[in-house]
């Protein structure tokens, strides 16, 4: 079986550096490659590896997570689908090529695009995506530009073949943006919970001598309609954060225990990560 070229992205690394998207745009603004792709445009909204950005939570616990996203050569590409005459085309190392010939005056490769990952050059009227950096791969290069340029290890440019990214990606927990549609991407996401889920948090006092004081080591456990669905420890300042929590789900249960007392309470989560506020720890 051949094998493939696939990606992973670590959200929890990417702190929007941005030096990803700056090696893209240096790669391809200017310079065409001819078989693989045109010149970039220079100006305008052309983002062929993008950031996207999520915040969470309330204050005093917020969260800012960064996440780069690209074409995602998808081997049921809905891109292919849409082209006429070859215009688009999968390699059999997993790669998906625009042709910048071919697909002149096809607009609609753009649009069949789910993931907005396909940009349309109005002057050169071509539809334009990020080529895995096929024509480097192809001298020899074992890495991407964005894995290259990254500092803080974010990328990891792999060529194996399917069962063994299978085993990959049930090992670290990978996946992918949208599986519903059934597009079966090549780009794959680690935590990608921190940009998808909510999570919860709160701050655990204890009083003592009528001072109100943080509650550290006090053991947090989290149940949804029964179920343990989380479990933390406040640290040094009495905060604790349970994170991986769906959306718009119900039935929660927060237990505290600790030296001091315990506390309980109840709620359900809206679509935003709530701060549970500055919870007491009562003598039980």
């Amino acid at each position: 079986m051949a094998k493939k070229w696939n990606l992973i992205v670590d959200v929890a690394r990417c702190d929007n550096c941005r030096l990803c998207f700056l090696a893209v745009k240096d790669e391809y603004v200017g310079n065409d490659f001819p078989g693989y792709s045109a010149a970039q445009p220079a100006v305008g909204q052309h983002k062929w590896l993008d950031i996207r950005r999520k915040e969470r939570g309330a204050y005093p616990l917020v969260q800012a997570r960064f996440m780069p996203v690209m074409c995602n050569h998808c081997d049921d590409a809905p891109c292919i689908k849409a082209a006429t005459d070859g215009a688009v085309r999968k390699r059999p190392d997993g790669i998906v090529i625009i042709d910048p010939e071919k697909s002149k005056g096809q607009k609609k490769i753009a649009a069949a695009c789910p993931y907005g990952a396909i940009y349309w050059n109005e002057e050169k009227q071509i539809p334009q995506a990020w080529t895995f950096d096929a024509h480097l791969l192809d001298q020899g290069w074992t890495r991407t530009r964005a894995e290259q340029a990254c500092p803080l290890g974010v990328f990891r440019t792999i060529r194996v073949e399917d069962g063994e990214m299978m085993r990959i990606q049930a090992e670290e927990g990978l996946e992918v943006l949208r599986p519903e549609l059934g597009t079966r991407p090549r780009v794959f996401y680690k935590n990608l919970h921190l940009m998808t889920t909510c999570f919860v948090g709160g701050t655990v006092v204890r009083h003592s001598d009528g001072v109100e004081e943080c509650a550290a080591g006090v053991e947090v456990v989290l149940k949804q309609d029964g179920r343990e669905v989380g479990r933390a420890t406040t640290d040094t300042f009495g905060e604790f954060m349970i994170d991986g929590l769906e959306p718009g789900s119900s039935g929660y249960h927060l237990d505290l225990t600790g030296p001091s007392g315990r506390f309980s309470t109840r709620f359900d989560l809206g679509d935003e990560s709530p701060y549970l506020g500055v919870l007491p720890l009562a003598a039980g």
